[in-house]
């Protein structure tokens, strides 16, 4: 490893900045009525004891990576998948997903490769694709680029928000398919100094509504691990005078994570990475055959 290993900062992604703007928005956001804003998913109650549960976000740079190996269709599996598993967080069941597609001058191709990857994740979540956006703005961006992003919306009776998270409460992990969507400004640094072809570089984001399905009821919180790592993400959950202590070795890490490490610092790879983690419940006691990979202090 040299002696500046690459980070997300130098990459151009700054995690801090990320959460400045999440805490300028925060009153105007609040102002409306929403709540739980700086969660996976934001509320909103429909007057009847449920909530309808939302979460927009975007694929990021993982198409600059994915294109010319020919796999956009993962991108568009990764944005339905990200998406649903940020609404189910707090518990909810899936309802409908909505996509935007944007870029300097839109390639119909493209654009099916990625609506049909959505299309896919939704049928096995049970979720309506039920419209989008489709764009050509060439004064925006670059010329052979393009954006994908999608919104979710799901119901939930009872949301999770992390209260009833005591110490003593353990953390299950689960695992990913590799990288997922996020942290691929920093990969693409790592590529540009040594190659990768493995699966789990590019795989799409797993699924993890089957999880919370089968433990809605006895876990406490729910945490989909993104950009962040996996303290970041489980730190949104918990509530205040509660931590989590991950114990790193846990579990065998997909091998992608093996070929960032020889030019990532470890402290930088637990920031930005999921590790081969993607999704984690937290829960009073764990029960045979659960990978438990952290504790509740």
């Amino acid at each position: 490893m040299s002696d500046k290993a690459p980070t997300y900062d130098a990459a151009g992604v700054s995690l801090a900045t990320a959460g400045a703007v999440v805490e300028r928005l925060r009153a105007a956001v609040e102002s409306t009525g929403a709540t739980g804003f700086g969660q996976f998913a934001a509320l909103h109650p429909l007057g009847d004891g449920r909530f309808l549960a939302a979460s927009t976000d975007s694929i990021g740079t993982k198409p600059m990576v994915a294109r010319p190996r020919g796999l956009l269709r993962n991108c568009g599996a990764d944005m339905a998948a990200h998406c649903i598993n940020d609404v189910i967080t707090c518990g909810a069941e899936p309802l409908i997903l909505l996509d935007y597609v944007a870029a300097a001058h839109i390639e119909l191709e493209e654009v099916a490769e990625l609506v049909e990857g959505a299309a896919e994740v939704c049928r096995e979540a049970g979720a309506g694709l039920i419209g989008g956006e489709t764009a050509e703005m060439p004064d925006v961006y670059r010329e052979g680029e393009l954006d994908f992003a999608a919104t979710c919306v799901g119901i939930v009776d009872d949301p999770l928000d992390g209260s009833a998270i005591e110490a003593g409460d353990v953390v299950l992990g689960f695992p990913s398919a590799g990288v997922h969507a996020n942290g691929f400004t920093l990969v693409r640094r790592v590529l540009e100094e040594e190659d990768y072809d493995g699966e789990d570089l590019l795989a799409s984001t797993r699924l993890y509504l089957d999880v919370v399905r089968r433990l809605r009821g006895r876990a406490h919180a729910f945490a989909h691990v993104t950009g962040g790592g996996i303290l970041g993400n489980l730190e949104r959950v918990l509530p205040a005078g509660r931590r989590a202590e991950i114990d790193w070795v846990a579990w065998e890490r997909p091998p992608v994570f093996h070929w960032l490490a020889r030019h990532v610092e470890e402290e930088e790879l637990r920031r930005v990475f999921n590790l081969g983690i993607g999704f984690c419940a937290v829960v009073p006691t764990a029960e045979p055959g659960e990978l438990v990979i952290g504790r509740i202090t």
